[in-house]
């Protein structure tokens, strides 16, 4: 992403309520107005939600770090925990299903998305085109 504008990070307890945070941050990073800013606060939170649930950075004392890359159009997060044991992969919810959308909706709303490991983190990234 060449000509980046904002690149900024933050690093916040592996706790649930701490999502609140991570949104806020993004929308901050974004300012108000920004044509992303809501998708983007979105999907943080599943994301970071994601991690909480399913990695070790879940456990006392562990963190999630939350990046935001913005410029030329794209906006990029990227969120990374400590590795757990599985993957972030799209899995179908049942229709009475009271979790497991969280990816479906970054998907969907997300013009990419992936994850990569690094150093015994993962980072899941999506990127917003405005």
């Amino acid at each position: 992403m060449a000509g980046l504008a904002v690149r900024e990070s933050v690093t916040l307890a592996g706790r649930a309520e701490r999502a609140r945070a991570a949104r806020r941050f993004v929308g901050e990073v974004l300012g108000p107005g920004h044509p992303c800013g809501d998708v983007a606060v979105l999907l943080v939170s599943e994301v970071f939600g994601n991690s909480v649930r399913h990695s070790s950075s879940g456990a006392a004392g562990e963190t999630v770090t939350v990046a935001v890359i913005a410029g030329g159009g794209i906006v990029r997060v990227e969120v990374t925990d400590r590795a757990g044991p599985g993957t972030p992969e799209l899995r179908p919810a049942g229709g009475d299903a009271e979790g497991g959308r969280g990816l479906q909706l970054v998907a969907g709303l997300a013009a990419r998305w992936g994850w990569r490991r690094r150093g015994g983190r993962t980072v899941t990234w999506f990127e917003l085109r405005a």
